[in-house]
């Protein structure tokens, strides 16, 4: 039986209010132990589980970090992380151990501040380059005109030097490997615009474009920070699948427990596994009865009882009796590893898509290097003036430069973020609407994604009320979903604050609870141990004790818009799949109430991941649904995945896109926003292009000065980013 639903605040006084304040990554302090706190979700969260840490005499410090939604806590050698997971667990939330060593400081928020930081310079350079390019442009001359430049050259080249570093570093890795990327004639464009300006000023030349390099620089990396916000994503799902692996098990040596670490275990050693924790490696029972909670892998919403000879497998969680288990596989061969590899698998794969500006880049790029060539040397040929001919190609190169084509994809997808966010949808990939606006397949996971994974009481099942009342009043020393189904039941009924008194109630591991009622005893468990034949429905049994048994069975109860969700994906033209590893005639019936034909039951994590194969050869672009670790590796297999916010962890890492609230309808909308979106880049690109069609000719003859070229490419930047901000 699993343990108690965690006791959750009445009331927590920061749930009504925005939490002010998320830490990121670098906020926490490393700590000897982290924990996972999947269940907390504001500031009241935070100082909770904070002060109640703290408050552990060994506790150094505990510092929450509600974006990663972990505790990083810092602890005396002789405090254990399942002491602590037990004191978070009292103060009403859920906790899991994470192992350090495996979690890697994140970068994201670095890479966020660094972009911001080059655009405050570019910005602030611009400005007052642009102060001192008045004077020149309202006719100042000679010795005036020279120190005008002068004095922007001062400003303008160290401030180039650092705001453009992200343009200069990814042109050279590309150059070094013998390609051209965006990068390479967006930094010759600065590059050369600077140097000539540079020479026109040491020439006492009438005309200088440090505004124009500098305006460049600012435009593009305003579309490099948008393009950053819309792709950054926390963590490695693999990664943050591996930490989940405990790093330390009592190994049985002598009869005595010793602490070895997982990755010294050994086929056939002897190792405890404790009710509350998770079974390290694969292994096989020996002694001892119990349930284990085996969703994470098949996706079962009920817990299965093992006993001597069953096979454990590593990430399960022993719910209720303890157990001894002999190692069939090291940890490096483990169910939970298989699961990780799947996904690091998935990731790669899904990494290679090529988005519509990448392939843009692909044609773009030499186009402009091989034009502005052209330009140089039809000129000079022409006219004989180095200076001349070089100026025209700088015109060229910048009138050309990729800013509208970098900011047409960032700007369309920041405009549709902001739309998704007020619907309660996170993006999390800076692709994924590209890839949401091609699916043309669904397919759903079951338990927790279209039901709540939290069975419901059927009514109508030939009980009384007075057989409720009986079976509560034992489900109520139980803390097995089922017995806590029952209590709730009750409670809705108005009959649970008139239960009989039961005496010395007892749980047994895997089979029940018993208890004594006026002198007679009375049981509540599985059919099999109150000599019942097997239901084929999710069902617990109750003996009276008056030689009557009675059978209440359960539904899980439909996720707030399942059903919306489905129609609307079927109307937009979407092939619905549901593939769960619950049972068959559990996965029916939810099939039948949501209207899904294609249906797939009993399917463990790479039977899913080969669905999404076997649908991708034959040309699908998949949407996957899923909220558990066991759909984790079909998540980051699948072209682009929504998880909604009471998924794991992982599951959210792994996928695209996240759904803030319980209802899952907002899903639809968010496709319809990826292809207005699609709608919008093309418009884009196009308009980028009736631009390049009316400016180049004019620079390749010679008509357009490096400044006008630069104010014709922030004309076309604006207006791109005008149209993508309809989407709001």
């Amino acid at each position: 039986m699993s343990p108690r639903a965690l006791p959750r605040p009445a009331v927590c006084p920061a749930c009504t209010i925005p939490a002010p304040e998320i830490r990121p990554a670098e906020a926490v302090a490393p700590g000897n132990i982290v924990l996972s706190l999947p269940t907390i979700h504001c500031a009241g969260c935070i100082s909770t589980v904070e002060r109640g840490l703290n408050a552990v005499e060994g506790v150094r410090s505990a510092r929450v970090n509600l974006s990663l939604k972990r505790v990083a806590i810092e602890a005396a050698p002789d405090i254990t992380a399942q002491q602590l997971v037990k004191v978070v667990e009292g103060l009403g939330y859920e906790a899991h151990e994470l192992d350090a060593a495996l979690l890697s400081e994140s970068r994201g928020d670095r890479i966020g501040r660094n972009l911001l930081m080059r655009l405050a310079v570019a910005g602030f350079a611009v400005m007052n380059v642009m102060l001192f390019s008045v004077a020149v442009w309202a006719g100042a001359e000679g010795s005036t005109r020279d120190l005008m430049h002068w004095f922007s050259a001062l400003i303008a080249l160290p401030a180039i030097a650092f705001a453009a570093q992200p343009f200069f570093a990814n042109a050279w890795s590309a150059l070094r490997a013998r390609r051209l990327n965006m990068d390479v004639p967006i930094s010759l464009a600065i590059l050369l615009a600077a140097g000539m300006s540079l020479y026109e000023t040491t020439q006492s030349g009438e005309n200088a474009y440090f505004d124009a390099a500098l305006s460049l620089t600012f435009f593009l990396l305003a579309g490099r920070y948008l393009d950053y916000r819309t792709r950054a994503s926390a963590r490695s799902a693999a990664q943050e699948l591996a930490a989940l692996e405990v790093n330390r098990a009592p190994r049985l040596i002598d009869g005595n427990e010793v602490i070895t670490p997982v990755a010294d275990l050994q086929v056939g050693d002897i190792v405890v596994v404790r009710p509350g924790s998770r079974v390290p490696v694969d292994g096989r029972v020996l002694t001892g009865e119990s349930e284990i909670d085996r969703a994470f892998l098949t996706g079962e919403s009920l817990p299965a009882y093992v006993g001597p000879d069953a096979e454990l497998r590593a990430g399960e969680i022993n719910l209720t009796g303890p157990l001894t288990m002999r190692v069939t596989a090291r940890a490096q061969e483990s169910t939970l590893q298989k699961v990780a590899n799947l996904v690091a698998l998935a990731e790669s794969a899904r990494n290679r898509y090529t988005s519509l500006a990448d392939r843009a880049a692909a044609i773009y790029a030499p186009g402009v290097h091989l034009l502005a060539l052209v330009a140089f040397v039809a000129w000079f040929a022409i006219s004989g003036d180095l200076r001349l001919s070089i100026n025209i190609a700088i015109s060229v190169l910048i009138i050309t430069c990729p800013c509208a084509l970098g900011l047409a994809v960032p700007a369309a997808t920041t405009a549709a973020s902001g739309r998704l966010y007020r619907h309660g949808v996170l993006l999390k990939s800076g692709t994924a609407l590209e890839r949401l606006a091609e699916a043309d397949t669904a397919v759903f996971d079951k338990t927790g994604t279209l039901t709540l994974g939290q069975p419901r009481l059927r009514e109508g099942g030939g009980f009384s009320d007075d057989d409720l009342r009986l079976a509560a009043a034992l489900a109520a020393h139980s803390t097995h979903p089922l017995a806590q189904a029952l209590v709730q039941a009750a409670e809705a009924r108005g009959i649970a604050n008139d239960l009989p008194a039961v005496e010395n109630a007892s749980e047994h591991p895997g089979h029940g609870i018993s208890a004594w009622l006026e002198g007679r005893e009375i049981r509540l468990g599985r059919a099999a141990w109150l000599g019942l034949p097997p239901t084929e429905t999710t069902a617990t049994c109750l003996d009276r004790g008056d030689g009557r048994k009675v059978v209440f069975t359960f539904d899980d109860a439909l996720r707030p818009g399942a059903r919306e969700l489905i129609d609307a994906l079927r109307g937009l033209g979407l092939d619905i799949h549901m593939i769960t590893g619950d049972t068959p005639a559990a996965a029916r019936r939810v099939a039948d109430a949501l209207g899904i034909d294609k249906v797939t039951a009993g399917a463990l994590p790479e039977d899913k991941v080969a669905l999404l194969d076997n649908l991708s050869e034959r040309g699908r672009k998949v949407l996957m649904v899923g909220d558990g670790l066991n759909d984790t590796a079909a998540l980051a297999r699948a072209h682009v995945s929504v998880s909604p916010a009471s998924a794991l962890d992982i599951a959210r890492v792994a996928s695209d896109i996240v759904v803030t609230g319980h209802d899952l309808s907002p899903v639809a909308e968010a496709l319809r926003t990826a292809r207005a979106t699609r709608r919008r880049i093309k418009e884009n690109f196009a308009l980028a292009a009736a631009y390049n069609a009316v400016a180049i000719p004019l620079a390749v003859l010679g008509h357009a000065t490096p400044l006008l070229a630069a104010l014709a490419m922030s004309a076309s930047s604006i207006t791109v980013t005008l149209n993508s901000w309809r989407l709001r």
